[in-house]
């Protein structure tokens, strides 16, 4: 049976702030951080402190500023991160090791290393922190039986949740479900996270499918912000786990159309205007078809009310609209036509639409309708 409830851990302030050319000011990191707040979000990865002093000092002020949300930071498997994790006050730490044979060649490790190195680095952990958890880097192409002897092994130090890294996006929905219905096969109960990347376009959907396969906890970012291609979205997560697969996030969904834009403006980001959830054009329409249908009950071509998101059903006239809508918006102008009157304006329409390559605005369909008037047709 498929639990009620996904926890969502955003890493906006860590992975986020990773992708190329992104720097966040602690105003713009304690903005987000009241944003996040706002949003419902439970637990929040604040940053790497091993970056340096301003690092941990910023870390510092988030973690002290009266925020309700459980505070994470994100170390490498090195006692000088433990400690400089520790001088944040922050409650969690997240202790990543490389898993895959091509992530521990680059640094010159073994997989012995590995099983060697994590239990002084949770025991550390353990004087500073309330709750450890650890991360296997790269899990999506490491040797499965070593990835669950790592496991096993994180399990026997009572380390509290095991993060799953998909580190360059290679997974599918298919192989997250294989991966984690094998994972909680042989370690039930245990809080396993998935942390996905969007190379192949494929985070919030792998996403979907860890929580559904098992996995109790996933991270993700605002618009997806991150390395390459980016993270799974939060926004794109909540609003998928509540309308595909009736599971609640906690996430306040009419709330997320402020922090998705104040992200997008302190990263120097642009949202797309077909992204889903938060572009400009994902509850605007214009087929004639579409728009008529869409009058009478607006879920006829949208999955959910816009209302829900914080969003309105938008209509547009252009070369794919039909008479219903033409007439309907002239009237909420007052301005009616007769039929044949509408007929004509409708050709007009499509005509200027394909001429000028856009969709017409109101004033230019009242400016095509007065003078329509002014024929006396």
């Amino acid at each position: 049976m498929t639990p009620s409830f996904l926890h969502i851990i955003d890493s906006t302030l860590r992975d986020g702030e990773q992708a190329p050319g992104v720097v966040f000011t602690l105003a713009e990191k304690l903005r987000i951080a009241a944003l996040l707040e706002d949003c419902g979000v439970r637990e929040v990865e604040v940053g790497t402190p091993a970056m340096g002093v301003d690092e941990q000092r910023m870390i510092h002020e988030i973690v002290h500023s009266g925020f309700r949300f459980d505070a994470l930071c994100w170390a490498r498997a090195k006692e000088c991160d433990i400690v400089a994790s520790a001088r944040t006050g922050a409650g969690r730490i997240n202790i990543s090791f490389p898993v895959s044979d091509i992530q521990l060649k680059a640094i010159g490790r073994s997989r012995a290393w590995v099983l060697k190195q994590m239990p002084p680095m949770v025991k550390l952990s353990r004087k500073f922190f309330g709750f450890v958890a650890i991360g296997a880097q790269d899990a999506s192409r490491a040797d499965r039986e070593f990835l669950f002897d790592f496991v096993a092994a994180c399990l026997a130090e009572g380390v509290d949740r095991i993060r799953l890294a998909d580190t360059v996006g290679i997974l599918n929905p298919f192989s997250v479900a294989e991966l984690f219905s094998s994972a909680t096969e042989r370690f039930p109960f245990v809080d396993f996270e998935f942390h996905g990347h969007n190379d192949l376009g494929m985070a919030t959907a792998n996403s979907v499918s860890a929580f559904l396969s098992g996995a109790q906890t996933v991270s993700a970012t605002i618009n997806g912000l991150g390395e390459r291609a980016g993270n799974a979205c939060l926004e794109e997560l909540a609003v998928a786990m509540k309308v595909s697969a009736n599971v609640s996030t906690g996430i306040n969904l009419l709330t997320i159309q402020e922090i998705c834009r104040y992200v997008s403006e302190v990263s120097f980001r642009k949202i797309h205007s077909s992204k889903p959830i938060i572009g400009d054009m994902v509850c605007r329409h214009e087929s004639g078809i579409h728009c008529r249908s869409l009058m009478e009950n607006e879920l006829t071509y949208q999955a959910f009310h816009p209302a829900e998101i914080g969003k309105l059903t938008e209509m547009t006239i252009g070369r794919h609209s039909g008479t219903a809508i033409i007439r309907k918006i002239l009237e909420m102008h007052n301005v009616r036509l007769n039929e044949k009157k509408v007929v004509s304006i409708t050709e007009q329409v499509k005509e200027m639409a394909l001429k000028k390559k856009r969709s017409l605005s109101i004033d230019e369909l009242i400016t095509l309708a007065n003078n329509l008037n002014d024929t006396g047709l």
